[in-house]
C-alpha cells in the first residue's frame, strides 16, 4: 500500500490526497507537523533529503516527493492527464505556473498569515507578494474567460489547491468570476474532498 507523508493544513499535501480521492486509491497517511519540525528528523530525512511534504513512498521503499510530479504520477492513465502531446503539455505548463508564479505568491503568504501570524518578521514580505498573487488570478481569470476548465475543457490536476482558500492568505477573489466559477466547478467533481478531509 502507498503511505503518504502529508500535513493536513499543506496545499501540496491536499493535492495529493484530493488525487488519491478522485482516483479511490487505497493508501496510509502519515501525519508531519511541519511547525513542530517533524519533516526535519533524521528518519524523514531519511526518506526525502529535502525535508519537505507531501511525500509518497511505495511498498518497496522508494519514494517520490514534490506534489505536481506526484499527481502526474498518480494522474497517469486517467482522464485528468491526457494522453495527447500539446493538451499534456499545457497541464505540464499550468503545473509550472502554480510553482513558479502562483504557489509563492499565495501559499506562501498564507502560510505567513496562519502559521507564524502577523507580527512576524516575514510579514512584511505580504503586500509584495500579495499583489503578486493577484497578477497570478488575473492570468488565470483571462484564461478561463474563454473556456470552462485551463486545459482540453475538462478538469486536471493544476491550481486548484491553494486558489481556493486564497482569502487565507488576504487574496479577494471577489473580482475574479471566471475563477470563481471554476473553482465551483471542481469542487464538483464525483469525489472531490476538502482540505482537511482524510
Amino acid at each position: 500500500m502507498l503511505t503518504l507523508y502529508d500535513y493536513l493544513d499543506s496545499g501540496n499535501g491536499y493535492k495529493v490526497r484530493q488525487i488519491l480521492a478522485l482516483r479511490g486509491i487505497p493508501h496510509r497517511r502519515v501525519e508531519c507537523d511541519i511547525d513542530k519540525g517533524e519533516t526535519r528528523t533524521p528518519e524523514f530525512l531519511a526518506r526525502n533529503p529535502n525535508g519537505r511534504v507531501p511525500l509518497l513512498e511505495f511498498e518497496d521503499g522508494t519514494c517520490l516527493a514534490e506534489s505536481n510530479a506526484i499527481l502526474f504520477y498518480l494522474a497517469e492513465g486517467c482522464q485528468w492527464l491526457p494522453n495527447a502531446p500539446l493538451p499534456r503539455a499545457q497541464v505540464l505548463q499550468w503545473l509550472f505556473f502554480e510553482q513558479y508564479s502562483h504557489e509563492p505568491y499565495v501559499a506562501t503568504p498564507r502560510y505567513i498569515i496562519r502559521h507564524l501570524g502577523r507580527d512576524h518578521p516575514r510579514a512584511r514580505e505580504l503586500p509584495e507578494r500579495i499583489e503578486r498573487g493577484h497578477q497570478a488570478l488575473r492570468v488565470m481569470e483571462t484564461h478561463l474567460a474563454t473556456r470552462d476548465f485551463f486545459v482540453d475543457q475538462r478538469f486536471n490536476i493544476a491550481l486548484y489547491a491553494y486558489t481556493h482558500v486564497a482569502h487565507e492568505a488576504d487574496i479577494d477573489l471577489a473580482p475574479y468570476k471566471q475563477v470563481q466559477a471554476w473553482l465551483a466547478r471542481v469542487a464538483s467533481q464525483p469525489g472531490h474532498i476538502a482540505l482537511t478531509q482524510v
